[in-house]
Order: C-alpha cells, then sequence, then structure tokens
C-alpha cells in the first residue's frame, strides 16, 4: 500500500458507526477496519497542511484511540508519525475553494466538505479512500475525467454498504 487520502467516513464506519445514518454492514465494516490496519501499517496517509483534513477527522473520531479502529487511525494521525503521514500544501483561493479541485459544471453538487480529499488526491495523484459516502460514487465518472481515483473500500455497489 502506498500514499493515500483519507475520507472520514472510512474511519467512522471501522468504528460501526455512521452519523445519524444506517449502520454499515458488517462485510463494509470489516473492509474498513482492514483498510486502516494495512494503511497504519504499510501506507501513507496524506493530509492538508492546514489541517481542515485533520479538523474534519476531530469532530469525528475520538482523539485517544479508543475504542474503535478508526479512532486508533486518528491517534495515529494525531503523533503524526513521520513514516505514515505526510503533509502536503493544498492552496486556495481567496474565497476558500480549492485550487486543484476540477472547475467543471458536471461537479458543481459534488459536496463542498469532500472537496479537500478530491483535490488533495488530485493534486497528489493518489487515491482517495470511500466507504459509504454516495457522493463519491455518484460523481465517480467526471471525478475519475480529472485524474481522481476513488478506491471503494467496501466495493461499488451502495446496497452493499449498509445494514439490511
Amino acid at each position: 500500500m502506498n500514499r493515500v487520502v483519507v475520507d472520514t467516513n472510512v474511519p467512522i464506519v471501522a468504528n460501526g458507526r455512521l452519523g445519524g445514518s444506517r449502520p454499515p454492514s458488517l462485510e463494509c465494516r470489516l473492509a474498513a477496519i482492514d483498510f486502516l490496519v494495512e494503511l497504519l501499517r504499510l501506507g501513507r496517509i496524506v493530509l492538508d497542511v492546514a489541517g481542515t483534513i485533520q479538523e474534519e477527522y476531530h469532530r469525528s473520531l475520538n482523539p485517544r484511540g479508543q475504542p474503535g479502529v478508526g479512532d486508533r487511525f486518528y491517534l495515529m494521525v494525531l503523533q503524526s508519525a513521520p513514516r505514515r503521514v505526510e503533509r502536503v500544501t493544498l492552496p486556495t483561493t481567496v474565497t476558500g475553494d480549492y485550487l486543484d479541485f476540477p472547475d467543471d459544471p458536471a461537479l458543481h453538487n459534488f459536496d463542498r466538505s469532500d472537496r479537500k480529499f478530491a483535490a488533495l488526491a488530485r493534486r497528489e495523484r493518489i487515491p482517495v479512500a470511500n466507504a459509504t459516502d454516495s457522493d463519491w460514487h455518484q460523481f465517480a465518472r467526471p471525478l475519475n475525467a480529472h485524474g481522481i481515483e476513488i478506491n471503494f473500500i467496501c466495493g461499488c455497489d451502495p446496497s452493499q454498504w449498509f445494514r439490511m
């Protein structure tokens, strides 16, 4: 496993919860856990220097690293393990938009809170990991057309992402 951008939904799913949504399926949760364990063991998490991704993690994950694998992932980010966490500059405009997010009408309705992940993935030419966020699925084609690769941790079929 190499460098990757991780959407917040991946560690949330690894913890077994989704804020207010249906719980993830067991298969999806296990896939997210396996992904994060492998990432913490062999990969590199890429974050923005400004800390916007880390701030989003902070709103959803426990900084003590307990009780879930997603929380353990966040603790590793906070500890900034030099071989596991890399921070890069993610330029913005004066209005706060990300310069590396594609200026494409097909992406006009893409979730603004996920644009930082897409912009960072595009800038660094690395994949962004997603577990259960439907925007990544809905906008996969235009994102891919702009060089943004999406790693669907729970597969590409949203009907398999949640418990029935």
